[in-house]
Order: C-alpha cells, then sequence, then structure tokens
C-alpha cells in the first residue's frame, strides 16, 4: 500500500470548477439582473417600453426555439449514428504480447468492500500480460470499509493500492488525479467498481490507438447495461444508455463534434492526459468536462467497438442521486467553458459551439423548464386556451404545439430505436411511459441546481450504491456502508 503524492498534474485556473462563477461571469449576471429588472419596472410605469408580458412572452419563445434545436440535434445525431465509422478491430490486428504498450488500469474505488472482490477478479482476467499490466486501486486514506475488504483479498502482482491522501475535493477526479501521478504506462483507462469490460478491450484500444493519428488521444468504449430487465427504472435507463452511447455518441463521432466522455471505458495516451492537466477534481462530470478540454486542444476522441457493461440503478433514490450528480457536472461545465464565449467559439468552430451548448446548456435548460410546460398544458386542458394564451404570441403557440406533439413522438422515436439498436426489444412498450422518466429527471436537475448554488454542497459526490442486483437481475440490497 502506497500513499499517493499531493502533486497533480496543472490544471490552468480558466477549466478549473473551483469556483461558480468567473469575475467577467459575475458581472455579466449583476448587469444582466439589473437591465432587465430596469427594463421590467420601465413596462409597468410607461407604455414607451415593453411590458412584463412581452419578456414573459419572449422567454417562451426563446424556450419554444431552444426545444425545437434540441430535438432536432438529437434526431440527427441518432438518425446518423448508425453509419458512423467508428473504429473497428480485425482478426489479424491482434498484437504479440511483447510488442503491446505499457498499460495503467486506474480504479477508483469508495465505500466498495461489495462488488471489490467481482471488480480484481474481473480486471485480473483481462486479455493482457499481466507483466506490461499496473492496475491502480485508489482508496481515500480514511476509506476504512474498503481497506478492510482490500485485507481480506490476495490481490494479483499487478494491483497496486494507492492510498489518496486528504486535503483535496472527495472525488472520484482527485483519486483519478492520485492515480495518473504514479502511472507508469503509456496508455490508461478508467474503470468503475461495477463495470465488467470484455476481456479483449485493453488490447482492442492499444490497437486503435496505435492505428490513429498522435492528435486522437483518447478512445471511448460504448456503455451498456447488463440489467435492463430488473424493473421499470432499469428498461428506461437501458434504453436511454442505448441511445447515448449506441447512437448519439457515434453521431458526434461521424460530424467530429465534441464527445462527452462516459465516466468510465475512456481509453488515453497518458502524455496528453498530462498535457490537459488530467481530471478537474471539483467537476463531478469530470469525463464529460475533459472531453470538451480535449476538443479545445484540436485533438480527438473517436468511439471503438467495445462494450463495458455495467449495472443500471434500480433503486429510484440512488438513481436520483447519480442523477444530480451529472445534472450538476453538466452545469459546471457548461459554467465553466462559457467564461470567454469568444475564445470558446475560436477553439471548437462554429459547429463544435452550438453543438456544446446543445450537448450542456439547453438540455439542463429544458430539463429545468419541463415541468413549468407540462403545467402549462394541463391548464390548457383543463380551463381551455384563454389561461395561457396572453404569455405566447401567435407563432410561439403554434410552434409550441407543434413541438410538444412533434418533440414528443421524437424523443419516443429515439427511445425506441436505442431499444432496437441494443436488441431491448421487450423494453419498447416500456417507452410509452417515458413522460414519468421525464418528470424524474426533472426532479433531479432542481436538486442538482440547488446543490450547485450551495457553496458546501456545490463539489459535493453523492455515491452510487452498486450491487443492488445480483448476477440474474433480481434485486437484492447490500449492507449499506456507514455514513461519511
Amino acid at each position: 500500500m502506497t500513499t499517493a503524492s499531493p502533486h497533480h498534474p496543472a490544471l490552468p485556473e480558466r477549466f478549473s470548477a473551483r469556483r461558480l462563477l468567473s469575475r467577467g461571469q459575475q458581472v455579466a449576471v449583476v448587469a444582466t439582473t439589473a437591465a432587465l429588472a430596469g427594463a421590467i419596472v420601465a413596462g409597468l410605469v410607461t407604455t414607451a417600453a415593453p411590458s412584463p408580458l412581452w419578456w414573459v412572452r419572449a422567454a417562451v419563445a426563446g424556450v419554444t426555439a431552444g426545444y425545437v434545436a434540441l430535438i432536432s440535434f438529437r434526431c440527427l445525431l441518432v438518425i446518423a449514428g448508425p453509419g458512423a465509422r467508428i473504429i473497428r478491430a480485425r482478426d489479424d490486428d491482434r498484437t504479440a504480447d511483447q510488442d503491446l504498450p505499457p498499460y495503467t488500469v486506474l480504479l477508483p474505488v469508495h465505500r466498495e468492500a461489495v462488488m471489490l472482490p467481482k471488480l480484481v477478479e474481473t480486471v485480473h482476467r483481462l486479455d493482457y500480460p499481466a507483466e506490461r499490466l499496473q492496475v491502480l486501486l485508489l482508496v481515500e486514506q480514511d476509506d476504512e470499509v474498503t481497506r478492510a475488504a482490500l485485507d481480506r483479498i490476495e490481490l494479483p502482482p499487478e494491483f497496486e493500492v494507492v492510498l489518496v491522501p486528504e486535503g483535496g475535493p472527495r472525488t472520484k477526479p482527485n483519486a483519478c488525479n492520485a492515480g495518473l501521478a504514479r502511472a507508469t504506462g503509456e496508455l490508461c483507462v478508467i474503470y468503475d467498481a461495477e463495470d465488467q469490460p470484455e476481456a479483449d478491450q485493453l488490447r482492442k484500444a492499444a490497437a486503435a490507438l496505435d492505428a490513429q493519428p498522435d492528435r486522437v488521444v483518447c478512445v471511448q468504449a460504448e456503455l451498456a447495461y447488463w440489467n435492463p430487465w430488473t424493473n421499470w427504472l432499469t428498461r428506461h435507463f437501458a434504453a436511454e444508455y442505448a441511445v447515448t452511447f449506441a447512437l448519439a455518441l457515434r453521431g458526434l463521432d461521424r460530424f467530429r463534434l465534441p464527445i462527452p466522455l462516459g465516466g468510465t471505458s475512456n481509453h488515453f495516451r497518458v502524455d496528453a492526459l498530462r498535457a490537459l492537466g488530467g481530471w478537474d477534481p471539483h467537476n463531478v462530470t469530470e469525463d464529460a468536462d475533459l472531453g470538451v478540454r480535449i476538443a479545445r486542444r484540436g485533438w480527438e476522441v473517436r468511439i471503438f467497438d467495445s462494450v463495458t457493461h455495467e449495472e443500471a440503478n434500480s433503486e429510484l433514490g440512488n438513481w436520483v442521486r447519480q442523477r444530480s450528480r451529472w445534472i450538476k457536472g453538466y452545469l459546471q461545465t457548461w459554467l465553466v467553458h462559457m467564461r470567454n464565449p469568444w475564445r470558446l467559439l475560436r477553439d471548437l468552430g462554429p459547429r463544435g459551439f452550438a453543438a456544446f451548448q446543445l450537448t450542456f446548456g439547453f438540455t439542463t435548460v429544458t430539463t429545468l423548464v419541463n415541468p413549468l410546460f407540462w403545467a402549462l398544458t394541463c391548464a390548457y386542458l383543463v380551463a381551455g386556451p384563454e389561461p395561457i394564451e396572453p404569455l405566447f404570441t401567435p407563432a410561439a403557440l403554434y410552434a409550441g404545439t407543434a413541438a410538444m406533439l412533434a418533440g414528443n413522438l421524437a424523443v419516443l422515436y429515439q427511445v425506441m430505436a436505442g431499444c432496437m439498436q441494443r436488441d431491448l426489444h421487450r423494453a419498447v412498450p416500456t417507452m410509452l411511459t417515458v413522460p414519468l422518466y421525464w418528470a424524474l429527471m426533472s426532479a433531479a436537475a432542481y436538486k442538482a441546481l440547488v446543490q450547485l448554488l450551495r457553496p458546501g454542497k456545490r463539489h459535493h459526490w453523492e455515491l452510487t450504491r452498486h450491487g443492488l442486483v445480483g448476477e440474474h437481475g433480481q434485486r437484492h440490497v447490500p449492507p449499506r456502508p456507514p455514513a461519511d
């Protein structure tokens, strides 16, 4: 057992989510708020300025346009995804063991006593020569639960336990940076505690990176769930992952747009990862943020033909904790990279800039405003158009109605297409209840927003409990670890 050095790769401060807003963003928020408040007051006291109702109509029209743009963008990615030329290994691509590059596997684990034995077994069985493999189990110094479980396991020789020093944020990226500081491999990958990667995934990733130009610094494996049939929640979660990893990310790959990395099974060139400053320890979706930083550097992420299976969340509270963390991290990522919009536009180009806004900005905004539009729809159905007509211009009302009808059908098409792509045919009827799943996402989004605005919760990493489902997809509840 060794203690990691507290010195991590140097992440430029402009890319750190340690602060919620930069000074420029603070000034912009105050100035915009003051200008809007002044305009509304002026509209109340004089007819020379737009009325408050005009501003409400403008906001509704803007959000409606955002819905249309986001749904169209997602449909484009889903349609384009199957035609993407992702990296595929050939049968004659197998490299001799002595020619394989040294590989570092990072395994950040926190209070994972239940999953630890299976994780060690899974990684040890990967088809990669042990003498060229470095496996780092990254454990917090005060994580007595995991350390006690490690004492009961005989680790293979390629495994090393690295204790993450106290003092930094208690997050997965902070632990990964501690591992990166000790990494000896030319390539590295992260696996989570419940991951079940294909046995030859490291070989495929090494071959993929070797065949690509140096500007391709990361290849992302697809993620899927092995327990889609546990309950209603896991069916929707599996369909969502199918849309994301089997279709949407492939579409981003096809158009060479910034790819928000998944939290696991992304394989990096170590020198490039260090040049980027590693992961942001204050960002709770450090993976997606890193994907944007790669694109801003002029480098690329590609999707390659390998799958890692994970456990879909089957418990509602656990799902909300995980989803709120993801949404909070997407908000952090959007705020960080929008500190200088003109520089972001220059780095990503117009297409990449638009894709970033749709992926990180519009997606979160629509999740937050969905309940408001559902309430307006219910008011329309109950009381007729009179109560809500003043809030819409005629164009916005017709566009909003069309967006609601066509948009719901489009999203249904997307999740059903994902089910068909991943052979989840039995889940297709369940997709008719997808509005209930969206409602859960909105609840998680508001929790994320509240946490982001609270300094004590801004960088808090809510743990996801694993091992809730047995090997045959049936739920069971493992012992709950003690609270922090």
